[in-house]
């Protein structure tokens, strides 16, 4: 009995740990994000979710600021890599070189190997180098004149992009954006919030005073504690009729794919993770529809007036969609 009683001690206490840890993270975070606690909470679930981020929004409200606060609050190593039209698929991933003192090749890693990696205006490079980011994203690592070679894992991507522009821009494919677990969006702040950021910039870039709060080994812990994150058949059952009627809806021609689907799950494991529970409800799964599944539908021509509202119409078409999903008691 004491043995039982100490391992759920010990239980208790790494979840109590891990609360703590994630509630520093955020905090950390908020410190230069301010008024957007939503946004950032997502972001820190599609890091634990081991997944990637696509945030897509006009410029200046925040997405670079975004993902360096998020870089600097962890003990990682970190990549920036501005997108433009010459970017070449080596930049990103590497190549090899002829060392003439070895007569051998040597290869030179590119900007991918790093725990946590900016695409900043990702839609701003060719379709070609945006390729060069698919084995990576999908399977941790990449592979170079037959040569595979692994990225050190916590690993992802955090792309931004403005969704207004389209001068000098490559619309991300399909099988691209589905890539990426969650798509947010930061928005404008509000009025009192945006006095504080002008008051907090007297003070200097708020970037110089953030600290890492959390290490690589500490991710990597609590990616794997997500996935004992319970989740009920019923709830799994809400999630699929969800993706079905995506599928069956004449709003749409392309519906969520089976790696939306994990995507999902695995997220709503790290929502509840996050709010520091070992189980997750209903809730957690409407919360992250749009943010997991609007930008991985493809909305019909009859009801999409426009490219530039495009995304908006897919969150309306899901918003329609989840009034005829019954929600599990």
């Amino acid at each position: 009995m004491k043995i039982l009683q100490t391992a759920r001690g010990a239980e208790e206490l790494r979840e109590s740990a891990s609360a703590e840890s994630i509630a520093q993270l955020r905090a950390a975070v908020e410190s230069v994000i301010k008024g957007k606690p939503e946004v950032v909470q997502l972001s820190v679930v599609a890091l634990l979710a081991s997944g990637h981020l696509l945030i897509e929004d006009v410029p200046g409200v925040g997405k670079t600021t975004l993902a360096h606060a998020l870089a600097l609050s962890l003990d990682c190593t970190f990549q920036r890599i501005q997108f433009t039209s010459d970017l070449l698929p080596s930049d990103v991933i590497g190549l090899s070189v002829y060392d003439e003192r070895t007569g051998a090749f040597e290869f030179k890693r590119g900007a991918i190997f790093a725990n946590v990696v900016l695409a900043d205006e990702i839609n701003r490079t060719t379709p070609k180098t945006q390729s060069a980011l698919l084995e990576a994203m999908a399977e941790g690592h990449v592979t170079v004149e037959g040569t595979t070679h692994h990225l050190q894992a916590p690993f992802i991507v955090i792309a931004t992009q403005n969704p207004i522009e389209h001068h000098g821009t490559y619309p991300l494919p399909e099988s691209q954006v589905d890539r990426f677990m969650l798509r947010l969006r930061i928005g404008y702040p509000e009025f009192e919030v945006e006095k504080e950021i002008l008051r907090d910039r007297e003070r200097g870039n708020p970037l110089d005073r953030v600290r890492a709060v959390m290490s690589g080994a500490d991710v990597v812990e609590l990616q794997r504690a997500v996935g004992g994150v319970r989740v009920d058949d019923s709830l799994v059952d809400y999630l699929m009729r969800i993706v079905a009627a995506t599928r069956d809806s004449e709003m749409l021609d392309l519906g969520v794919s089976p790696r939306g689907t994990l995507a999902m799950f695995r997220a709503a494991q790290a929502l509840a993770l996050t709010e520091d529970r070992d189980y997750c409800v209903p809730d957690d799964i409407k919360r992250l529809v749009l943010p997991v599944f609007a930008h991985r539908l493809l909305v019909n021509s009859r009801f999409s007036s426009s490219l530039n509202r495009r995304s908006e119409e897919a969150e309306a078409a899901l918003r329609e969609i989840m009034k005829t999903v019954s929600v599990p008691i």
